[in-house]
């Protein structure tokens, strides 16, 4: 008669070690912006080589930003040996990581920089018509939230990881005027309610 062997059922009744969940697996765990309005761009595409035994291993890595052009976006880094694996890894990363903005309009509320690493980025509010004034990384930024006029200013470094990032931390330092002041505690009153005296 065979001895019973110890079988963990929180293992999916494997002996030793969980094993590692898959990439495919993980997608489950996180709720994903579902639609086709979201708009994806790839900002930058990176191929690094191992030399092994054999000759030359080759692994790529896509930085996606993905937005519904209306205040939410997501930027993700996919990795793969595989370029179109790594551009679909990224997006689908991106889309489990959807942040949001505020902003009103066709541009920016107000003026704001912000520092990333060695990069430096300056939005300025645009009258309308004026468009994206802005480098291939900013833009893609901007597109994918929605903003269509703007001017900016990169300093410093460029490289387009460190440049993206820093968009969106100025990004997120955007207010509204209803926004500041609700946290002022400031009232304002609509324009039609107030009645002049005679």
């Amino acid at each position: 008669m065979s001895e019973a062997k110890n079988v963990n059922p929180r293992n999916g009744g494997r002996q030793g070690r969980s094993q590692r969940r898959s990439f495919e697996q993980k997608k489950g765990d996180f709720p994903q912006e579902q639609g086709p309005e979201l708009h994806e761009k790839v900002v930058f595409i990176n191929r690094s080589s191992k030399v092994v035994k054999g000759g030359r291993r080759f692994n790529f890595s896509a930085l996606v930003i993905v937005g519904d052009r209306a205040g939410k976006y997501g930027l993700a880094l996919g990795k793969a040996n595989e370029v179109s694996d790594a551009i679909r890894r990224g997006t689908e990363l991106a889309k489990m990581r959807m942040d949001k903005i505020s902003y009103k309009g066709y541009t920016i509320p107000h003026e704001v920089s912000a520092t990333y690493d060695g990069a430096k980025i300056l939005l300025r509010p645009a009258s309308e018509g004026t468009g994206i004034i802005a480098g291939k990384t900013v833009r893609a930024v901007l597109e994918a939230v929605g903003i269509k006029d703007v001017l900016s200013k990169s300093m410093g470094s460029n490289n387009p990881a460190n440049v993206v990032k820093a968009t969106i931390a100025a990004l997120k330092m955007l207010r509204t005027r209803d926004e500041i002041q609700q946290v002022r505690g400031l009232n304002r009153k609509p324009k039609d309610e107030t009645t002049t005296e005679a």
